[in-house]
């Protein structure tokens, strides 16, 4: 029986279905970079269409090797909510762990159909959406800047999403995927190249500068996948930017610098909080959004007691939230990816997507050291979609079922 002949519930439904799984998915990396309210409701029509194609074709759901310490992360963050400070608080909140169902959603909707595209096919389907969105988010945040006054650390550009280190985080990602096109594609690479400065302009102008940092690091990585001599441009880009900026951005940029920047302070102080929390907490964290209620306990007088919602580095957030062991388990989540998305870029003949999902890790990792991405509901979806293209891409079908066994590279 092929593809087109398949039934279910004796209806031909498996070329439609296949399709509205396939519009799904590039609508849903388009809503997560608009509107997270409408990611979800997309998200959620997506999750429901995986699950029929599931259904129909009588398969279990698979996932890359990655996904296993993912979801021992999932699990040691519900024991953390078990003896949380405020159980149901944090029950609530670890709501956030369904979106860990993007990994294996995506590896089996952007992955090769018999007959149909291949998995890499729709894989740079997909990235070229999330690039195209991106370019349209950024001349949002560049009108914003230039017209609406959205100019000065108390407003920033934000684009069409609710928080300026959201989209920070996000413009990195997109930043991370157009440039592994630029870099890697053999093909399509005028549409990266003439997005490309406002990307990296209306991610200036957000004056954020985890994000910053996390670009720079992600681009000097493809840059040295590629040919370490082309190292030599990145820092003729930031010098460009520094020299055509406005003050505003380089005054943030020279704040990097300043010993006496009030959010630096801040940073070190929450750096201290944080290893209290650990010290007292060990095994289980306070709990998932428990760091607040805490926060001013840990806290120094002399400071000017402002609470702060997260402790604005990732390992850090997961070891005072959720424990010793969450955070070995993230760091396993890490290490795994890491080094199965090496192994792909090493042995593929495409290497954008491979590419782009190294850049996001490395950004995630580099930028996470400063502000608490992994946490952010937007960045994470994004950043789980691009780490799983190319496994998805990868993955070999074993037959009209579109059967497939878990990536174990």
């Amino acid at each position: 029986m092929t593809t087109t002949t398949m039934t279910l519930g004796g209806t031909r439904t498996a070329p439609a279905l296949d399709r509205a799984a396939e519009l799904l998915l590039l609508a849903f990396v388009a809503a997560l970079q608009i509107q997270i309210s409408l990611a979800q409701i997309v998200l959620s029509a997506m999750l429901v269409c995986w699950a029929a194609l599931l259904v129909r074709d009588r398969v279990p759901p698979s996932a890359p090797a990655f996904f296993l310490p993912l979801a021992a992360y999932a699990a040691l963050t519900l024991v953390s909510a078990l003896f949380s400070l405020d159980a149901a608080e944090s029950f609530l909140d670890s709501k956030q762990l369904v979106l860990f169902l993007i990994v294996p959603a995506v590896y089996h909707i952007a992955g090769p159909r018999p007959g149909g595209a291949t998995g890499g096919m729709r894989a740079s389907m997909v990235v070229d959406v999330i690039v195209t969105v991106g370019a349209a988010g950024a001349a949002v945040g560049i009108i914003q800047y230039g017209m609406l006054q959205y100019d000065n650390l108390g407003q920033r550009p934000q684009g069409t999403l609710t928080h300026y280190m959201t989209y920070s985080g996000v413009l990195m990602l997109v930043i991370c995927a157009a440039v592994a096109r630029l870099v890697f594609g053999s093909r399509e690479r005028t549409w990266p190249a003439l997005v490309m400065p406002a990307l990296v302009v209306a991610l200036s102008l957000t004056l954020g500068r985890a994000a910053w940092v996390g670009t720079s690091v992600a681009v000097g990585l493809l840059l040295v996948l590629k040919d370490l001599r082309l190292t030599a441009l990145l820092p003729v880009v930031i010098a460009l930017v520094f020299a055509l900026a406005p003050d505003s951005v380089t005054d943030r940029m020279m704040s990097v610098f300043d010993q006496k920047d009030p959010t630096r302070i801040d940073r070190l102080d929450m750096m201290r909080i944080g290893a209290g929390i650990v010290g007292d907490f060990p095994l289980t964290g306070v709990g998932p959004n428990m760091v607040p209620r805490v926060y001013a306990e840990y806290q120094d007088p002399a400071t000017d007691g402002r609470v702060n919602p997260h402790l604005h580095n990732v390992p850090l957030q997961i070891a005072a939230e959720r424990g010793l062991p969450a955070l070995g388990a993230w760091l396993w989540f890490v290490a795994v990816l890491g080094s199965a998305l090496y192994r792909l870029f090493r042995a593929g003949p495409d290497r954008v997507l491979s590419g782009a999902a190294l850049a996001a890790v490395t950004a995630m990792l580099a930028a996470g050291m400063f502000e608490y991405n992994f946490g952010d509901s937007e960045f994470l979806m994004l950043l789980l979609v691009l780490v799983t293209l190319p496994f998805a891409a990868a993955r070999q079908h074993t037959g009209p079922a579109h059967a497939a066994a878990p990536d174990r590279a």
